[in-house]
Order: structure tokens, then sequence, then C-alpha cells
């Protein structure tokens, strides 16, 4: 259980990413122990403080993110970005890689048992540290989450499909179930924060109403909505048995480019789906070319099965009138 490298010996993981994913993987079994025992572990769900972008921090996103930036020293990975962190640290000087990481997604979860994670990117590195992250997502060579749940389970792509890795408990090693995981274009599954309705764009209260109308409406078939408030969740389910998440911009304030971050959270995913057969847009521009103008940018975020998200951005292609017409005619919460 205190192997250096964590993974299986059939891991197919690049040569010169392996250290660096080693780390990753050290990391995510060692707070996959911690997150098990819950509160025999210490009081991990405390607020600590804020960190840079004004969200609350618990006790956990702090260890987590201490734990991956002291691992990964030596790994090559020359620029460490956190989520949790203002500025971009300078890890390893002659190091190649830049590494941007949500050190523990969902942590409003931790309380309540819900599957929480890490998400994390991995880029050539640039001479100017916050310059190798401000860059089309596109250009990332490696992506990936860690999901603490009932499982303890690794998805990563290397740019050539997406590796699906289990944490077997009794060797302590991420061992390989899946070398090529894809995206079902079936389900009938999304996931949204119905809560925010009257704030979303038309095209996206459209959309949810003619789901919302089941068989009986223009889709002539019953959905099931989601939400679970962690996105590492989310995506897994998703990879797992296809859907639709939509976290859109909407008119509240400080939420017009949504909530979520584009390197930390939204680059990453969105190269995964991709990589499984899958789309990611903002909800008309594919995420992977846009680029992020600051550390912390949001975006709007539809990701999922490709005819689903291409359905959504079929909804925002439309006319303004028609578009009105239409939630006029299906709005279902309309007083």
């Amino acid at each position: 259980m205190t192997d250096r490298n964590p993974y299986s010996p059939d891991a197919p993981i690049p040569a010169r990413l392996r250290p660096a994913m080693e780390a990753l993987g050290r990391v995510g079994r060692d707070l996959s122990r911690r997150i098990a025992r819950g509160p025999l572990g210490g009081q991990l769900a405390a607020t600590v403080g804020d960190n840079a972008d004004g969200d609350r921090q618990k006790a956990l996103d702090v260890m987590a993110d201490e734990a991956f930036a002291t691992e990964l020293k030596g790994s090559g990975v020359r620029w460490y970005a956190s989520e949790e962190q203002e500025t971009v640290a300078e890890i390893d000087p002659a190091g190649p890689l830049a590494l941007a990481i949500d050190p523990l997604d969902g942590s409003s979860n931790i309380e309540t048992n819900v599957s929480i994670g890490t998400i994390f990117s991995i880029r050539e590195a640039d001479e100017d540290g916050a310059a190798s992250f401000l860059r089309p997502g596109h250009e990332q060579i490696a992506a990936g989450y860690i999901i603490y749940g009932p499982q303890c389970m690794m998805l990563v792509t290397f740019g050539d499909g997406v590796q699906d890795y289990i944490l077997d408990p009794e060797t302590g090693l991420f061992t390989l179930v899946n070398s090529a995981l894809t995206i079902s274009q079936e389900s009938t599954e999304f996931a949204i924060n119905a809560s925010n309705y009257r704030h979303w764009p038309q095209p996206v209260r459209a959309y949810i109403d003619d789901c919302l109308a089941g068989a009986e409406g223009p889709r002539a078939r019953n959905f099931n909505m989601r939400w679970i408030a962690s996105l590492v969740a989310e995506t897994h389910r998703i990879l797992a048995r296809g859907g639709l998440f939509l976290y859109p911009g909407d008119a509240r304030p400080g939420y017009a480019r949504g909530r979520l971050r584009m390197v930390y959270e939204c680059a990453p995913i969105a190269m995964l789906v991709e990589q499984a057969q899958g789309h990611a847009t903002d909800g008309t521009t594919r995420i992977l070319d846009k680029i992020p103008d600051s550390l912390h940018a949001r975006t709007p975020f539809v990701f999922g099965s490709a005819t689903k998200v291409d359905r959504v951005g079929a909804y925002f292609d439309l006319p303004e009138q028609e578009v009105s017409a239409l939630f006029g005619n299906r709005g279902l919460f309309r007083v």
C-alpha cells in the first residue's frame, strides 16, 4: 500500500508524463483514505477562509492543495496553478510541464458523503507561468479527474481516448478497467440547477421546458433531471451512462459567464468528454477553442452526449423571436 508507483503495471501512461501522473496518483490514493475516514480524520468540512476567487475554503481544500503542490515537486511540473491560489507557483524550474488543478472539487458536499473529486490539466510550460494556462484548451496534452466515492476512480486522457482506472483497496494500485471509454448517446437524463430557472437565458429555458414536457411534448419522450452540485460526480455519471450537463450564464449579478472556471474545471472536463466522443460548449462555442482572459476566468458550460449538446446549440441558433415564441408556448413555469 506504500508503492511509489500507484498504478498497475499495464497502465499505458506516456513516459514523459509518468512522474507527474504518479505524483497525482499517490496524492489521490492518500486523499481517498482520508476522505473515507470522514470525521475520524478531523474536521474536513470546517470553513477555514476564502480562496482567490472568493469561495469558501474547507479544511480539505487546503489539505489537498498543499499535498499536490508538495508531491509534484521534482515531477517535471514547472508551473502549478491551483483554483485555491491567486497566482501560479513555480515548483520545478527545469520542468517542461504546466499543471492546473482543482484540488478538491465539490467540497460543499464533504459532510454529506456525496462523491467529490480532483480535476487536473497538463500543458506544455511556457517561460511565463500565467501564459502557460491562458491558451485554448485544445493545447492540453492530458486531462483527467479522480473521484472519491464508493469506489475511488481516475479517468484520464492523453489525447488518444479515455482511460478508466479503479483504485484497488487490496493492492493500493489504480488498475486499468477500460482503455477506451465512450459516452452513450441514448440517455434521457439531464443535470441542471432548476432553482435558477428564472435567471436563465430563454434558449436554455425553452430547451428544458421541452424536456420537462415529456412524452406529450415536442421531444416525445420522458426525461429525468439530476443535480448533485459536484462537477466530478456529474461528469462521472455522464461518462458512465450518457446525458447532458448544463451550467449556463444567467441574469444574476456575477453570473453572466456562469460559475465554473475554464482553466481548472471546464477545459479538462471538455477534453475528457471530447475524447469520449461527446461534445462540450458554452452553449454556442466549443470550450476547447476558447482562450481564458485570466487564471480564474469563468464560462457557461454545456457538455455530454454529442447529439444533446448540439441540440442545445440549435436553440441558441434560433432567431430571438422564435425562441421567445417557443418559451411563451411551452414555458412550464409561467405564472
